[in-house]
């Protein structure tokens, strides 16, 4: 009856949490919309929410990664979830690149004006791109629940690794060859196809990790 009780408030404080890392990811976006992000304070986006500046240090560390955190809304838990929700029977590689390119590119908030701004911007497209290394823990799980190896490093090394050719291709894809007179970035490449390649020399890894697990 006691960690009944207990569990209650520790439900709902998260419950919360998350409402109000919404509430500021949200905020950030659509004031860097109607503003500019480069006139978008800390302050503006914390009174915009709701919260105090204080409270909104406790969940961003700078308003370019509450922009981003708007673009990729949860990206990494999604990603975790949709490698767990793969058949046991699908391999392991399979799982892993196609839940990748799957939440990469799947319709969402990353509207052709939201995804010039981020380009347009270094400091965005910088918190862009190593957002991708957050999908690394939650994939780590994912790994070590379909291999049932908790313990050992491998799902930890592999998630690792998915995160950091995710990061490849999309520095690739927001980066341009050469510098543009007007300044303006233009994604390059097929997203989907820029990810596949990144992934590519990991799946010999992946299918290793399913082959000591079938054993």
């Amino acid at each position: 009856m006691l960690r009944h009780v207990t569990a209650r408030p520790s439900g709902l404080r998260e419950r919360k949490k998350q409402a109000t890392r919404k509430a500021l990811r949200e905020a950030a976006l659509r004031l860097a919309l109607e503003r500019g992000p480069e006139n978008v304070r800390v302050d503006d986006i914390a009174e915009a929410a709701g919260v105090s500046p204080r409270t909104y240090n406790n969940y961003f560390s700078s308003r370019e990664q509450a922009i981003v955190a708007a673009i990729t809304a949860d990206r990494e838990a999604r990603v975790a979830a949709a490698v767990a929700a793969r058949p046991s029977d699908v391999p392991l590689a399979d799982a892993v690149v196609d839940a990748i390119v799957e939440q990469y590119t799947e319709p969402d908030e990353t509207t052709r004006d939201v995804l010039l701004m981020v380009t347009t911007r270094p400091a965005l497209r910088d918190a862009f791109i190593d957002a991708a290394r957050s999908i690394e823990r939650p994939l780590a799980d994912a790994i070590a629940s379909r291999l049932g190896d908790a313990d050992s490093v491998t799902p930890h090394v592999l998630a690792a690794s998915v995160a950091a050719a995710v990061h490849v291709a999309l520095e690739r894809w927001v980066t341009p060859e050469l510098p543009s007179p007007t300044g303006l970035v233009v994604p390059r490449g097929s997203l989907p196809d820029l990810l596949r390649s990144a992934l590519a020399p990991l799946r010999p890894a992946l299918d290793a990790a399913d082959t000591r697990q079938e054993r």
